[in-house]
């Protein structure tokens, strides 16, 4: 969009990544310890495998091996499965889909990592074998559709994975819920009175032009003010750092980019209390960022989904 002769510069990027990576065995320590963690436990974060699914025992939310006739599967994701806060996320995206009459189960210790650190990276084996590994944990319960609530894993699942032959009907989780709310299927009551700025996560929207059923979502909730943190929104939004690896990496030259996102939030002086994104790395970054800028008690950053939880009409 943004180059004159329609580059696509990010590609280019990656292919030069997987010729520092594993042509010449370069790269930085800390992503490199995230690479390792993924190929030892299939998440970043190095927690064991028969973990992941934990955050949702005492939900009794069903595994694809006890509910095979699941229309969906809910990808959960790293993030989400073994981060605290966004466990939060995943256990409001429960809350959700039942609330609908979804009808949905998880993969818990079966599911690994999707694969795109590792890809961004430039680790294209270490991509191929754990997308693999989830194609075919998908393939051996006959999985149709599936719903992310991670735009990297939407964006990898629904764009990458048909490259190995792994092809399904992918939503995001607010897209979906759009749907749902539009239906009637979804009641969403009124809650407190509040300003929400809303951040654009680039997997979700300049990678997948999702820019509208986020906002649909937050304005279809009584009582929520939607702020566009503007010029720096929609097509032109200001990356939160998470996806350029910076969730692994610290800045060596110049500022850091969530700390910047948080100064141009504050500087539209719009008023919002709430900073929502769709996009569990985004919603890390940006908890650092408003922490490292003293204005975690003037803006709080939260998941759309959560939002939609907290207001729920039974």
């Amino acid at each position: 969009e943004a180059c004159p002769v329609t580059i696509e510069h990010i590609d280019k990027i990656v292919d030069m990544r997987r010729h520092l990576t594993l042509m010449e065995g370069s790269a930085p320590p800390e992503a490199q310890r995230a690479m390792t963690n993924i190929e030892r436990a299939g998440n970043p974060w190095g927690e064991a495998r028969e973990t992941r699914g934990d955050w949702a025992k005492d939900l009794g939310v069903p595994t694809f091996a006890e509910k095979q006739d699941a229309e969906y599967l809910y990808f959960v994701g790293c993030a989400a499965s073994f981060d605290r806060r966004n466990q939060k996320v995943a256990r409001s995206v429960v809350q959700v889909l039942r609330a609908a009459g979804v009808s949905f189960a998880i993969l818990a210790s079966e599911e690994t990592c999707n694969g795109d650190p590792a890809r961004r990276i430039g680790n294209e084996y270490l991509w191929q074998t754990q997308a693999q590994q989830n194609i075919e944990t998908m393939r051996k319960y006959g999985v149709r559709k599936v719903i992310a609530s991670c735009p990297h894993c939407f964006n990898t699942i629904a764009n990458e994975y048909p490259q190995l032959g792994g092809n399904y009907e992918v939503v995001h989780a607010l897209q979906l819920v759009d749907r749902l709310i539009v239906e009637g299927k979804l009641k969403v009551g009124r809650g407190m009175t509040e300003a929400v700025a809303y951040h654009d996560p680039c997997y979700l929207g300049r990678h997948n032009g999702v820019y509208d059923e986020p906002r649909a979502v937050l304005d279809a909730i009584p009582g929520v003010q939607r702020v566009e943190i503007e010029p720096h929104n929609r097509e032109r939004g200001f990356c939160c750092g998470a996806g350029g690896g910076r969730m692994w990496m610290e800045e060596k030259v110049g500022q850091r980019v969530n700390h910047r996102r948080i100064e141009q939030l504050l500087a539209i002086n719009s008023g919002a209390t709430k900073v929502a994104s769709g996009c569990p790395f985004c919603l890390i970054m940006l908890e650092e960022g408003v922490g490292a800028k003293g204005v975690q008690e003037q803006i709080k950053p939260v998941d759309v989904l959560e939002l939609v939880a907290a207001r729920l009409e039974t």
